[in-house]
């Protein structure tokens, strides 16, 4: 949640409803927003790194609120995350561990294993289905991210497929 505030600090300043706002319009309900104490506890931390500063504005009939600022040492944050590559595949998968290592305890069957990995995969691709038919077709940010998580999902299945045959 760090990165994708500061993202939005940088394009103007902010408070943190504002920010909450940005969040859910930038990308719909494909990614659900924090909840606005968590921004808080965020902006709290990020402050306190030294990545962005608040400044107390006045309002008239209402206790003053913080609007925050991008530093420079936010915006080099900002950068680097930018530039930088994400991790790639993950090698540590604990499903694989489960798969591997409960069979040999005697407390469970690798084919059950995988057919409920399987059955839960599947529903969640049939909810991530129903979510892209709901979303506007306006929204192509959060399309594009339901899709990203729909082909992640769809190469998972496949490496289940590929495991029951080696391993069953």
């Amino acid at each position: 949640m760090r990165l994708p505030l500061l993202a939005l600090l940088a394009k103007e300043p902010a408070h943190g409803y504002e920010l909450k706002q940005a969040l859910e319009q930038t990308f719909g309900a494909a990614y659900p927003s924090p909840n606005i104490g968590q921004i808080y506890v965020t902006l709290g931390r990020l402050e306190k790194d030294g990545l962005i500063r608040a400044v107390a504005v006045e309002q008239s009939s209402r206790p003053n609120k913080k609007v925050y600022f991008l530093t420079q040492q936010g915006r080099e944050a900002l950068i680097a995350w930018a530039d930088g590559p994400l991790e790639g595949p993950r090698l540590r998968d604990e499903f694989f561990m489960k798969l591997v290592l409960a069979p040999m305890t005697g407390i469970a069957d690798r084919g059950a294993l995988i057919n409920r990995q399987t059955r839960h995969f599947l529903g969640l691709m049939r909810e991530l289905h129903h979510l892209s038919e709901t979303t506007s077709p306006d929204d192509r940010y959060a399309h594009l991210l339901i899709e990203g998580a729909m082909l992640h999902l769809q190469a998972d299945l496949d490496w289940l497929e590929r495991c029951r045959e080696e391993l069953t």
